[in-house]
């Protein structure tokens, strides 16, 4: 079966991305990924804490929180808990380059544009062959208005693309008015790709210290519902590549992102709990499905699902909550 697929001009020979997580801090386990069969790598994020940890500089964006910044910085991990410095990340992205013959993609996380574009140009320096942006905000404060926040990502999007060569991602959270709308903006700014979704990891509350911790919960395949549906509708609204993340952990849950429109699929929770060799086992699933259902490539299926090719273009806006309501058993 040809499992191959582009990604940001990338030729991948499947669409398995491993998405950034502590996978690709050794560069021995980021062999094991690329032996098991992963066709790309997202690099672990470079963190904007860790950039203004190095400069002492913050952006126009952190004086949103500037009454409440220095008590903010006790969440913030110390300069020595970082896993690496700015430089010792650029270095490690090098060193992937020359132990791994995939594409390596950087990614850089935070909320501001002032860092992010020397350090997106380092990045580039490094070797990577694109740069994921991966902008992590909360917008707390009562007084923003939502079309402030899109234009923060749009200009983020815009000093990095305006700054470096390589192809440049950005992945979103689901929480805009109109998905749809914002998507078209970003593509309109120049987006290669946009990654459906980023997973805002919940505080919990720690009540014998009444203390705000923090928790983190791998996901789980019902997560995988809200980027399958967007991925759907966005499918040829958009000219940039779709890659889906969030709630992806076996072969099937592959296929349905390829149907629905995606050009890959980035996981890491099913990877951090099975192992790297877990990818070999889902790529040998799609293929195995791909023959009993008489599917070529990858490129076949493609979009098959998406709002624009089934019968009931409906069923991924209102027409399908009223069915899923009315569907639904009482066990009791």
């Amino acid at each position: 079966m040809d499992l191959s697929t582009t990604y940001m001009g990338l030729k991948l020979k499947n669409p398995i991305v491993p998405s950034a997580s502590p996978l690709s801090q050794s560069i021995d386990t980021a062999k094991v990924l690329e032996d098991s069969g992963a066709s790309a790598i997202v690099v672990y994020s470079l963190f904007e804490e860790q950039i203004n940890h190095e400069s002492g500089e913050l952006d126009h964006y952190l004086s949103y929180h500037a009454d409440s910044y220095a008590e903010a910085l006790n969440y913030f991990p110390e300069p020595d808990e970082f896993k690496l410095t700015p430089y010792q990340y650029f270095d490690h992205i090098a060193n992937l380059k020359k132990s791994l013959s995939i594409p390596i993609i950087g990614s850089l996380n935070g909320i501001s544009t002032g860092g992010w574009v020397k350090y997106a140009r380092n990045i580039e320096q490094a070797g990577a062959d694109a740069l994921e942006l991966n902008v992590y905000y909360i917008p707390a404060n009562p007084n923003i208005p939502g079309s402030e926040i899109e234009t923060m990502y749009v200009d983020i999007l815009n000093e990095v693309k305006g700054n470096v060569k390589i192809p440049v991602s950005i992945k979103l959270s689901p929480f805009f008015t109109s998905m749809s709308n914002f998507a078209k903006k970003l593509d309109n700014a120049g987006a290669d790709a946009l990654v459906l979704f980023n997973r805002f990891y919940q505080p919990d509350f720690d009540l014998e210290k009444l203390e705000v911790v923090p928790n983190l919960v791998l996901s789980t395949n019902w997560e995988m519902r809200l980027p399958l549906r967007w991925v759907a509708i966005l499918y040829n609204n958009v000219k940039a590549n779709l890659a889906l993340t969030s709630g992806v952990h076996n072969h099937l849950d592959v296929i349905k992102a390829m149907m629905a429109g995606a050009d890959v699929v980035m996981l890491a929770s099913e990877l951090l709990l099975q192992g790297p060799v877990r990818i070999k086992e889902i790529l040998t699933g799609m293929d195995e499905w791909m023959v009993n259902n008489e599917y070529d490539s990858v490129n076949m299926m493609k979009g098959s699902m998406s709002q624009k090719a089934v019968a009931e273009p409906s069923a991924f806006e209102r027409a399908n909550y009223m069915k899923v309501l009315q569907s639904y058993k009482l066990l009791w």
